[in-house]
Order: structure tokens, then sequence, then C-alpha cells
């Protein structure tokens, strides 16, 4: 099995739609978790989720990502109406999700998790097509080539992902999600629990997704966080879009106090 491509080729174009929700509504019985939310992300752009415990963020990733249905409204993908069946299928169509256990297994090697479900195959005999072996050595030297288009220089793809810090699981997870040539990025939390210096590192990563024109959604409750990385920020609130503005100038505590009011 091998990465499926699937950005169209407006996704080389910098400051297009990458990713556009109109009306999008979900409920759970007679619980509305979103109610109408409408909003769109950029190639080449970070636009942050922000919102209390509850305000929807949770339930809005899971049908990004195609966890779950919504219940209404639509979602485009470069502007076209897409629906995914399952995590997988929106994975295939370009929208990766890292969550904030970043779905890695830590006792495999970093070329392993990035590639786990794309692994890559040779044929061990000429002549012999069905008799194929994983191609240890491609998946090595792809796996170093995703982590420098990252900066990240680790020097030996072999070791354990256990190994390594904070911030380098987050470029083994990240480096997945481009393997697959997604071109929306999804990251819920992805600082959660990291100290100052891996912190940095993660946020270095979401520069770097932006500079290769990925479109970023990012959750995080970090304040500093979206103000520091975040090219637009949108507040939600009991399933509502609330508030939308774009971060230039703006301060950790103005953000703050948008979250609580739902007005900047």
């Amino acid at each position: 099995m091998s990465a499926h491509p699937a950005n169209p080729s407006t996704a080389t174009q910098a400051g297009v739609v990458a990713l556009e929700t109109t009306g999008l509504a979900k409920s759970y019985g007679a619980v509305q978790a979103l109610r109408g939310v409408d909003l769109c992300v950029h190639s080449g752009e970070v636009l942050a989720l922000c919102g209390d415990n509850g305000a929807g963020k949770s339930t809005l990733i899971r049908v990004l990502s195609g966890a779950h249905e919504p219940s209404a409204g639509e979602v485009r993908l470069f502007g076209k109406p897409v629906q995914f069946e399952s995590p997988h299928d929106a994975l295939q169509q370009g929208i990766a999700t890292i969550y904030q256990d970043l779905a890695i297994a830590p006792s495999m090697s970093i070329w392993q998790n990035v590639f786990m479900g794309a692994e890559l195959t040779r044929s061990l005999l000429p002549g012999l097509p069905g008799f194929r072996i994983l191609d240890r050595r491609a998946m090595r030297q792809r796996s170093a080539e995703l982590l420098n288009s990252l900066n990240q220089t680790i020097a030996d793809v072999d070791c354990s992902v256990s190994e390594l810090s904070g911030g380098q699981r987050q470029a083994v997870a990240i480096s997945r999600a481009l393997l697959w040539k997604a071109r929306v990025v999804i990251m819920d939390e992805p600082t959660a629990a990291l100290g100052v210096k891996e912190t940095s590192e993660v946020l270095g990563l979401v520069r770097r997704l932006r500079e290769e024109n990925v479109a970023v959604i990012l959750i995080s409750h970090s304040m500093e966080d979206v103000v520091a990385v975040a090219d637009r920020v949108i507040v939600l609130k009991a399933g509502r879009k609330v508030a939308e503005s774009s971060t230039q100038g703006m301060t950790a505590v103005r953000l703050g106090q948008a979250v609580m009011s739902g007005v900047f």
C-alpha cells in the first residue's frame, strides 16, 4: 500500500481557500454540539479555534476529520463538496488530524511510524512481482527527507519514538501527514504538557507547515501560542462561532478576554 496524493492543482496556489464549512451542525440526540458553523482556512494560513470546554471544538474536529458525520451543512475541500466515511477517508482526500496523543507507537522506529499504514514494498526477485518484501531502505530515506523538510535533523530514523522529545514526536506525526500529501493539517492541543523548549519546537513546526503552503487548523487553550503562530482566530461558544479576528497586533490577554466574552 502506498500513500495517496490528494491535493488538487489549486493546492499549490498560495492563499486559495483550502477548507470551508457552511452551516455545519452536529446533534447527538437532543444535544446540539454544533450550530451552523461557517469557517474557512486558506493554504499557507494558520487558523486557530478557541473556546472553553464544551464550546464545540472537539466536535468540529471530529466532523472535519471524518470521525463523525455532520447533521447539517456542507464541507468543501478546495471548492469541492466532500463527505468522509472515516478518518482514513479524510486523510486520503487531504485532511490529516494530529491529536494530542499523536497516535504513534513509541516502541516502533521513526520510519515505521511515518509509514504506518502506507508501507512501501519491492519485488524480491525479478519476474516475480507478486512476491514482495518491505522496502526498508526507501522508507528510511523518505522519512529522513520528510523530517529534514521540517528542519528536524534526527540522525537515526531507526531509533524508537520513545527516545524522542515531545517536539520531535510531533515532527514524526506531521511527517506521516505529509507523506499522505495532506494539504490541511488539524492540530489538537499540540503543545499541551510540553515544556518551554519543546513548545517552541512545536510552534516552529506549525510555522514550517505554513511555509510549505499547508493550511493549518490549530486548537489550543494557550492564548500565548495562538497569538504567536496563528494568522486568524475563531471563538466558539455553545457550538456557535461567536467571534472572528486577525491576530495581528493581538495580545494573549485580549484574546483571553474575547474567549470569555465572545467579542473582540
